[in-house]
């Protein structure tokens, strides 16, 4: 029986797998082709991330005033059309504009699809929104085998190798498209904002929730460290004498490891409480990315990757349904917008604010930086739910 979940989650996979598939191996290469120089190739990896940084929220606030299911629809527009633009690029400049305009798609689509399955469950919420996450990883670690083999099979036809992989974006983009019309209209449970002051009313809740921020600013802490592990893990590690194929192992295992164990953690966290496992998740996270600094070996390298991606799936199963159980469901598009826009900053500052340390102190320096910062993230976080537990406590007993 096809359920909205699974038609979400179905959406959610074709659509990663559009984004995806995009980007990796194929930007870099093309943008090059292109006659770009590494600075140009930089500017134009971020365009998407910017996207996200600058769109997420408004797109929340949108969501929660015309609907989340008529946003979705404007993003797998966006899914449909943009592959087609990249066949017409012929300058990196205009590389770097459709880049923008597809970030858009998932600048949309994830935080307001997050949002879509909250409101869908409730005692299962976590559980739900890691099988959603399993469904997008698998999208995005599909999409790079598929593009890298497109590009290897078609290496003599030139910038056709380029177009091949975009055309088969766009089928995935048009999939995205006539799945997202299967969304029931009834999926929503509440009736949207009857006027712009309801939304803004409800994204001011939400903007003020001291609660709903710290959340949000922990799973970017741990963005920035994943960002800085994807980025400079492989050039560490080549140092360290790994070979190429080795290095693709530690990148497969941690993703692997978070696809496989999102569901688990997610109920978990639904049966014995989200805040401990955000804490202990962002604490082991930490560690093993300290230890990144001092370990040597192909097998601490392979448990240091498994153990970060175990983190990551232990604190983010847990942070975006903490999140949907904190914000009103008429403010819960602006909730998810929020936690993309901030999660979007952590996960593109690790890269560079971790690049500046590594060309001043080393790549070592770089891996410590973004561990002090989840654990100091994690303690504030703690602090705050300790705080939140006694005067939820004291409340209690003046009801009393």
């Amino acid at each position: 029986m096809t359920t909205p979940f699974r038609i979400l989650c179905t959406t959610g996979f074709f659509a990663i797998f559009s984004a995806t598939i995009a980007k990796s191996p194929v930007l870099p290469l093309f943008a090059t082709h292109l006659g770009g120089g590494p600075s140009q190739v930089g500017v134009v990896a971020a365009m998407s991330a910017f996207t996200g940084v600058i769109v997420s929220i408004p797109a929340g606030i949108l969501a929660d005033r015309f609907g989340k299911r008529r946003m979705l629809l404007i993003s797998s527009l966006i899914f449909v059309s943009a592959p087609f633009s990249y066949l017409l690029v012929t300058q990196i400049w205009q590389l770097a504009i459709v880049r923008f305009y597809h970030g858009l798609a998932t600048a949309i689509f994830t935080p307001i699809s997050m949002a879509l399955v909250s409101e869908l469950f409730h005692k299962e919420r976590g559980e739900k929104l890691g099988w959603f996450s399993t469904a997008t990883l698998l999208g995005r670690f599909s999409a790079p085998v598929i593009g890298g083999g497109i590009i290897s099979a078609m290496a003599l036809y030139g910038s056709l190798q380029f177009s091949a992989v975009y055309i088969v974006c766009s089928v995935a983009g048009i999939v995205t498209f006539l799945m997202s019309l299967r969304i029931p209209a009834a999926t929503e449970q509440h009736s949207v904002g009857k006027s712009w002051q309801d939304s803004w009313e409800a994204f001011k809740s939400v903007i003020t929730s001291r609660a709903i921020i710290i959340t949000s600013a922990v799973e970017a802490a741990i963005l920035f460290l994943y960002g800085t592990f994807e980025t400079f893990l492989p050039l560490h590690a080549l140092k360290s004498g790994f070979s190429a194929s080795q290095i693709g192992i530690f990148l497969s295992v941690q993703i692997i490891t978070l696809a496989l164990t999102r569901p688990s953690m997610g109920r978990f966290s639904d049966r014995h409480g989200r805040k401990p496992q955000i804490v202990l998740g962002g604490l082991l996270g930490a560690v093993c990315m300290g230890l990144l600094a001092f370990v040597n070996g192909f097998v601490w390298f392979l448990a240091v990757s498994i153990l970060i991606g175990l983190s990551l799936s232990i604190v983010t199963s847990a942070t975006s349904a903490l999140i949907a159980d904190l914000s009103k469901s008429e403010g819960r598009g602006s909730a998810m917008g929020i936690l993309g826009s901030i999660m979007d900053i952590g996960h593109t500052t690790g890269p560079l604010v971790a690049g500046i340390v590594s060309a001043m102190y080393g790549f070592e320096k770089a891996f410590l930086t973004a561990a002090a910062l989840l654990a100091i993230m994690s303690l504030i976080f703690l602090i705050h739910a300790g705080r939140s537990a006694s005067y939820d406590f004291q409340k209690g007993q003046e009801k009393r």
